[in-house]
This record gives C-alpha cells, sequence and structure tokens, in this order.
C-alpha cells in the first residue's frame, strides 16, 4: 500500500533526525515530495501519530512529538518499574545458556559502530538492533512471554526518545553502564544489576528534561 510505504519513509526519516523534534509535518508539502495524493499522506501521518512520533495540532495540521511530551516521561516510569522487577526474574531463573546469550549480546553490541554518517545524526540502526537485542536478552531469563512482550512495546516505543537522548548528553558513557549490566547479572546480583537498570532508564528520560 502506498500509505504504508511513504508512513515507513517519514518514520525512518524522523529516527534520523531528518525532521526534528516539534518540527512541522506539512500534508501537501509532504504529498508534492514522495509524489502521492494527500489522502496517502493523511493517512501515514495518522498511523505516526498512533506510534507516538508526531501529533495533531490544534489547527489539524501535524508535528513530530517535542522533547517536552509527557508521554516519553510516562513510558520511562513504566520502564522504571517493569524492567528491574523482569531482570530479577531473569536473575534467579536464567540458566547458563542464558548467561552465554547475554554475554555473546553485549560482546555483539560492543563490537558495534554507534554511528554511521551514511544513516544521519542519530545512532545507527545496526547500533540500535545490537541494543535492543542486548536488553532483550537481559529479560529473557525470565521465561514470561508476555512480560518479554510488555518489554518489547516499551522498548519500540521508546526508541525516537533514546536516540533523542544519546545526542543531547553526548558525554553519557553508555558503554561502561551496559558493562555494569552485563557483569552484575552474570554474577547473580540481581539488586545491584536491578538498580543499575533503573538508573539507566532514567539517566535517558532526564536527558529530555535538560534544557
Amino acid at each position: 500500500m502506498l500509505s504504508e510505504q511513504v508512513y515507513a519513509h517519514l518514520r525512518d526519516a524522523i529516527m534520523r533526525g531528518e525532521h526534528g523534534p516539534g518540527a512541522a509535518l506539512k500534508p501537501q508539502e509532504l504529498a508534492q515530495q514522495q509524489g502521492v495524493s494527500l489522502a496517502v499522506v493523511r493517512e501515514a501521518l495518522v498511523q505516526l501519530v498512533g506510534d507516538g512520533l508526531a501529533e495533531r495540532l490544534p489547527n489539524r495540521g501535524f508535528a513530530v512529538v517535542a522533547f517536552s511530551d509527557r508521554r516519553w516521561q510516562q513510558i520511562a516510569e513504566a520502564r522504571q518499574i517493569v524492567e528491574p522487577s523482569v531482570l530479577r526474574m531473569s536473575i534467579e531463573r536464567g540458566d547458563v545458556d542464558w548467561e552465554a546469550r547475554v554475554r555473546a549480546a553485549h560482546h555483539r553490541l560492543v563490537r558495534t559502530p554507534v554511528w554511521a554518517p551514511e544513516e544521519g545524526e542519530y545512532y545507527s540502526s545496526e547500533w540500535s538492533e545490537a541494543h535492543r537485542v542486548f536488553h532483550r536478552t537481559l529479560l529473557e531469563g525470565c521465561g514470561n512471554a508476555v512480560l518479554l512482550e510488555t518489554f518489547d512495546r516499551m522498548w519500540t516505543a521508546s526508541e525516537l526518545a533514546r536516540r533523542w537522548a544519546t545526542q543531547r548528553n553526548p558525554d553519557r558513557d553508555g558503554s561502561d553502564e551496559h558493562r555494569r549490566l552485563e557483569e552484575a547479572a552474570l554474577a547473580r546480583d540481581a539488586d545491584t544489576a536491578a538498580e543499575l537498570l533503573a538508573r539507566h532508564v532514567a539517566m535517558t528520560a532526564a536527558a529530555l528534561n535538560d534544557g
């Protein structure tokens, strides 16, 4: 479907930083650029609104969501409650195969370049996927598919906020945070691991509150 193609194009452009926080998404201009009808563009924009990547303006226009959007803080709050608890379960229940997967996922994350100039100003899609896999693997030892599906939804919903936060806090040592998370999980230190994970999520939300 044309609307799906336009949606995918716009979503990727927002994720790459081509449309910044609060930037207007003008249906007429987008329709011209994409060579499609206004109806097709509006359908794609409505889908972006549903994803939480765009918002409707009072005059019925559209814009990329802003840094200050309360939704980012709500997602972060939910993650700080859910993910450390699931990590505790994972550490208690995870077997040796889980430990091996955590180590491998962390190794892949460390060895994947964070930036790819051709992909825009935010981190690369390859690193983004390695990052997601590492965090999900940490939780997979819990053995609860419903909790992992909840993680998947929250992770997808907060992806844009993560990209913005990385750009706004370039001096943050995410590599060290991930290393300490891996070490605590594999040492079966649930208290430390849960605390580190909650702080890791909170720092992303805090970056969006700065300035």
